[in-house]
Order: structure tokens, then sequence, then C-alpha cells
């Protein structure tokens, strides 16, 4: 009984190495581009192949992110349950699952997709796990503005696993994650500002303030409604995604203001957890209007 409890724990550890639920919206967006990319159904083996390889990809850069950031997490309310900083796993046993998965993905989308999806994510990959993680996110408060590149990257990994190109469209979904992710994050960093700073993070709330900060979520906000609305200004989607983009936005914005007002932190996570949903529905509004 206790070997058998020990291995669920160690499973279930080693499946929140993945981060899940970022996965999972990782995934969601990369096969939105897919779908997008043809007028049709998409081929089945790109679907499947692009799927499991973008997907396994984003659970390595997860697991490496969980190891470099060990310390740095045990010093967070947030974070300090995790796998690493709790003792549920080691270093080794991190580093070497994070190797494994890589190294899968990158051999299935190598041999069962294209060069350039395998090629692309692995710049993403690195992108996050190392470049962000490492340098960015230690170096400048503006470390989510530029270190976003990486995660806005699965909606062309999607594009190109099924035509083996960059189409500028998906550059246009690239742009929309580009720009949701200042705000979405800052939410979440307003309301653990004291937590980042413990951990000698300079997120932009420890260095320039929250006042600063919320100014600044409001900003993007409304940039990222006016860039929602390039797919139907190119002629990528029609009304009911236009419709849909602009009473998202509207809704973030709502969040966004109130936020600003108030400096409540509790709607700071409020407006966090709608950031999630509002680029979920956002690219099933997009799925679905090309469809239509």
């Amino acid at each position: 009984m206790i070997n058998d409890s020990t291995n669920t724990i160690s499973w279930k550890s080693y499946y929140e190495l993945c981060k899940p639920k970022v996965v999972l919206l990782i995934i969601f967006t990369a096969v939105v581009g897919m779908f997008l990319a043809v007028p049709g159904m998409v081929p089945w083996q790109p679907l499947v192949f692009g799927t499991i390889g973008i997907g396994l990809a984003a659970s390595s850069a997860a697991a490496i992110n969980h190891y470099l950031d060990q310390k740095f997490d045990a010093k967070m309310a947030r974070t300090k349950g995790r796998p690493l900083p709790h003792g549920d796993l080691n270093g080794t046993q991190v580093l070497g699952f994070a190797f494994t998965i890589g190294a899968i993905a990158m051999l299935v989308l190598i041999f069962l997709v294209n060069e350039l999806t395998a090629f692309l994510t692995f710049l993403s990959l690195i992108g996050y796990a190392v470049i962000y993680t490492v340098y960015l996110k230690h170096a400048t408060p503006q470390n989510i503005v530029i270190g976003g590149a990486a995660g806005a990257a699965p909606p062309v990994l999607g594009w190109s696993a099924v035509t083996s190109t960059i189409d500028p469209h998906a550059l246009l979904l690239f742009l929309i994650i580009f720009i949701w992710t200042p705000p979405h994050f800052w939410a979440l960093a307003v309301a653990r500002r004291e937590e980042y700073a413990k951990a000698d993070i300079p997120m932009l709330p420890v260095t320039h303030g929250a006042e600063f900060t919320r100014l600044h979520i409001v900003f993007y906000t409304v940039l990222l409604i006016l860039v929602s609305l390039l797919p139907y200004l190119t002629g990528m989607s029609g009304m009911l995604y236009l419709v849909s983009a602009i009473g998202l936005g509207f809704g973030f914005l709502y969040y966004a203001v109130l936020l600003k007002k108030t400096a409540d932190d509790i709607i700071a996570m409020k407006a966090f957890k709608y950031s999630i949903l509002y680029l979920m529905l956002l690219f099933a509004a997009l799925l679905i209007d090309h469809y239509l």
C-alpha cells in the first residue's frame, strides 16, 4: 500500500510539472490555428501528431521552468507546494522527465509533422524555459512583455503543422496572444506583488508599483481590443467573430477599469481569471466563424 501511494503521488507530481491548465490552453490555441489554416477538415496526421508534439514540448518547457525556478517557488505561497520545493521530486527526476518528453516531442514533430514546426516549437521551448525563465524574468520588469513571444507561438505552430508555412494570418493570432499576455499576467502580479517582492522577482508592480501596473493593464487591454479586430479587418473572419471580439474585449476592459478604480486585489484575481476565459472564447469564436 505504501508503494502504491508513493507511485500515485509521483505520477501526480509529474503531471503537475507539466502545468496542465496552461498546456491545455496552449494546445487549444494551436489546434485552432490548425483548423484556421485550411478551408475544410484538418488532415489527421498533423492534427494528431502536431497536437501531441506541441503539447509534449510545452510540458517539457513547463517542467524545465519548475526546475529553474525552484528556489523562487519555495518563497512564494502560490508556488511553494509545487513538486520540487515541496520535496515530492528531486532535480534529477524533473530534468530527466523534461528532457525525455522534450526529445519525444521533437522526434514526433520532425518525422511525423514537418521540420518547420519542429524548429519553431524548439525555439518556443527555449524561449520560455531558458531565455524567459533564466534571464528576462529576473532582469527587467518588462519580462512578461518580451517573454510573451514564446507563449504567443502556439497558433503559428498549429498553422505550420498543417501547411509547412508561416502565414500572415497565423501571425495575427500570434499578435493577439502577445498583446493579451501582459494584462493577463500583470493582473496576477498585482494580486501577488508581495510574494514576487519576497522572491526578489522584478515584476512590474514590484518595481513600479501597483498603481502604475493597473494603468498599464488598462492600456494593454485597449490595445488588445484594437488588435483583436484585425482578423475581421483583414478578411480572415466574419461578423460572428467581430461581435464576439468586441463583446469579450469590453468585458476585459470592464475588469481592467474596475481594477484601476478600486485598487482591489480581489478584482485583480477576477481580471486574471476572466482573461483566461477571454482567450478561450475568442479563439472558439474564430473557430466557429471559420466554419459558418
